[in-house]
């Protein structure tokens, strides 16, 4: 996947995108997040005729609506654009009665195994279960050229874009394990490959930077920072201006591709104090289940997973999540008033 600027939503008359306003006395499921992961499972939710409520965020369609080429979700053997990926899935989550709010939760109150109410701006909705589908943002190194060159040489992630730079010079920016995996993996594609970390010394793990170490046309430049991403005249990434964090020399490398991979900041904020955190924030659930420390609350996406990050194994994780909070429906969810 190669991320570009948003696309804009589609046009407000279009029928398929309509704002739910009325809240109704309670939902069966509320579903928070409108991605990969929220979209199947709503798909999952409305066939089996729970009639979810998707509040999908002002800006739905996550990380994939600022994507151009997706080559590796199964079922399109020559590709598809991300909006038109999301617009698909929210699609068939609609054709099987999925009705959606495009705002954002503004607040959550969250029990164990009790009414769940979610807040979009002065309206509240109620819920006998909900899924949390919020996602991850990758972090960024805010310089000159990273936003503006996304999608034509800059990237995020590694293992969506390495193939696009066969033969290319890049550089991979960080010094963690994901930086390591990131440069591991799009070394196999590139013909030279500068891992850029601000010090001399790596926060990954031992086994991991040793890999990366001993990748033939794998380089360290440090402690180098980028300072700036240059184009070319067509307009693509050419030139990566670094500044060394010591001397404050300044280099500028030719480079047909640079990945950011300094890490994920998932959506929890949302739910924070209410349910179980992992220390980096990620929702815990309880493997091999989408189902949180409380009752009728479940968790799925990048929300979840630090670990894959895929629009796939997302959509995966959204189908637990709706055959999970179907079975609680069935079994042990409070009845409706």
């Amino acid at each position: 996947m190669i991320r570009c600027q948003p696309a804009p939503p589609p046009e407000p008359w279009s029928s398929s995108f309509r704002f739910v306003s009325e809240p109704t006395s309670v939902e069966n499921l509320i579903i928070i997040g409108g991605a990969c992961a929220g979209y199947t499972a709503a798909i999952y939710a409305a066939r089996a005729e729970l009639a979810p409520l998707v509040i999908e965020g002002f800006q739905w369609g996550g990380q994939l609506q600022n994507t151009t080429d997706v080559e590796n979700f199964p079922g399109f053997p020559e590709g598809i654009m991300g909006p038109e990926l999301m617009i698909r899935l929210r699609a068939q989550a609609e054709r099987f009665g999925s009705r959606f709010i495009t705002d954002d939760a503004t607040a959550v109150e969250l029990g164990d195994g009790t009414i769940q109410t979610v807040a979009v701006g002065g309206e509240q909705y109620r819920a006998r279960a909900v899924i949390l589908a919020m996602g991850a943002e990758p972090k960024t190194i805010g310089v000159p050229g990273e936003v503006e060159l996304g999608g034509r040489g800059v990237s995020t992630c590694g293992v969506c874009d390495g193939a696009f730079f066969k033969g290319e010079k890049v550089l991979v920016v960080g010094g963690g394990d994901s930086a390591m995996e990131d440069s591991i993996f799009v070394s196999k594609f590139a013909s030279e490959l500068a891992i850029v970390h601000r010090r001399d010394e790596f926060r990954a793990s031992k086994i991991m930077f040793d890999r990366a170490r001993e990748t033939a046309n794998i380089t360290l430049k440090t402690p180098f920072a980028p300072e700036r991403f240059i184009a070319g005249s067509d307009g693509k990434l050419a030139l990566a201006r670094l500044r060394n964090t010591e001397t404050g020399q300044v280099e500028e490398l030719e480079v047909g591709g640079a990945f950011i991979a300094i890490g994920h900041t998932p959506g929890s904020e949302l739910v924070q104090g209410q349910i179980d955190l992992h220390d980096n924030g990620y929702v815990k659930v309880r493997e091999p289940s989408t189902a949180t420390n409380l009752g009728g609350v479940f968790a799925v996406g990048d929300l979840v997973d630090h670990s894959y990050r895929q629009a796939i194994t997302a959509a995966g994780s959204g189908c637990r999540g709706a055959l999970d909070a179907e079975w609680y429906l069935r079994d042990s969810a409070p009845a409706i008033d």
